[in-house]
């Protein structure tokens, strides 16, 4: 099948061109600012705010299955808008669309979420990534919503970065003991992301680690991994700061791990160096 990632440049879309070549699948990826470096993959610029050069894109490539895994933050004419022209341009030409949601639709008030749970969500972040879903939905029923939550790799996340310079001293700040998430391998989820893309599956799916925990303790696992002092990894309470977003707030995802063959295994299992 041929495979169209749209935000190929990024650090999921990165995994997600690495294991689409590496199956055999014919693959094209799209990038905002500049084409990634994967081998094997055709490059194409778009912007998800221009409908043409997005129509222009799914045509010339042609594809199977598009997995967007691009990222706007909270602007919303990319983040909640740029997916529902993807989405039409999907529809019309017969394409599978697996659709990158996130976690910060939800506002944490009732803590476990499962795929049923409707967004209510306290971020514009949120707020942009919950229009998606409904707006992408709306103009392609079969389309998959993934929701996933913090996403490590193996030393290339924003998360990884931000233990290591809290670490070196080159960043100030603190690791909130009340936030927490449901971490995710990014090989995990990619993984679980081609497996959704050649099927049949459709609607809301939730893709998170099967553990939740703390960002500090998210934290020391990295700084544990990586041989680095985790106790310079100062604490803190998001409850204490402004900052908009959920407290404890944790994917149930069992629903969907039970029809894949992926394991999206929890943070110890994939951060706790082996013997």
């Amino acid at each position: 099948m041929t495979v169209l990632v749209v935000g190929g440049s990024g650090f999921l879309g990165a995994e997600l061109l690495r294991q689409a070549v590496a199956a055999g699948h014919p693959t094209a990826a799209t990038y905002a600012t500049r084409p990634g470096s994967a081998p094997g993959v055709a490059w194409y610029d778009l912007d998800l705010r221009d409908p043409e050069r997005v129509e222009a894109v799914v045509a010339d490539v042609g594809p199977r299955v598009i997995v967007n895994a691009s990222s706007g933050e909270a602007d919303w004419a990319v983040t909640a808008e740029g997916p529902v022209r993807l989405a039409m341009a999907a529809a019309r030409s017969g394409s599978r669309l697996i659709h990158v949601s996130s976690d910060a639709v939800f506002s944490g008030a009732r803590v476990h979420y499962e795929e049923s749970c409707l967004p209510d969500p306290v971020s514009p972040y949120g707020a942009a990534k919950a229009a998606a879903e409904t707006g992408v939905l709306l103009v392609h029923p079969d389309a998959v919503i993934a929701r996933t939550s913090l996403i490590i790799g193996d030393g290339q996340s924003k998360h990884e970065r931000v233990v290591h310079e809290l670490v070196a001293g080159t960043r100030d700040g603190v690791l909130f003991t009340d936030d927490i998430r449901c971490p995710v391998h990014v090989a995990d989820l990619a993984a679980a992301l081609m497996e959704l893309a050649s099927g049949d599956a459709s609607g809301v799916r939730h893709l998170g680690g099967s553990e939740a925990l703390s960002r500090h303790d998210l934290g020391v696992l990295i700084a544990g991994r990586d041989g680095l002092d985790a106790s310079r990894l100062r604490r803190g309470r998001r409850a204490d700061t402004a900052l908009p977003g959920a407290l404890d707030l944790r994917l149930d995802s069992r629903a969907t791990q039970r029809k894949l063959r992926t394991r999206l295994r929890g943070a110890h299992r994939f951060l706790t160096p082996e013997v």
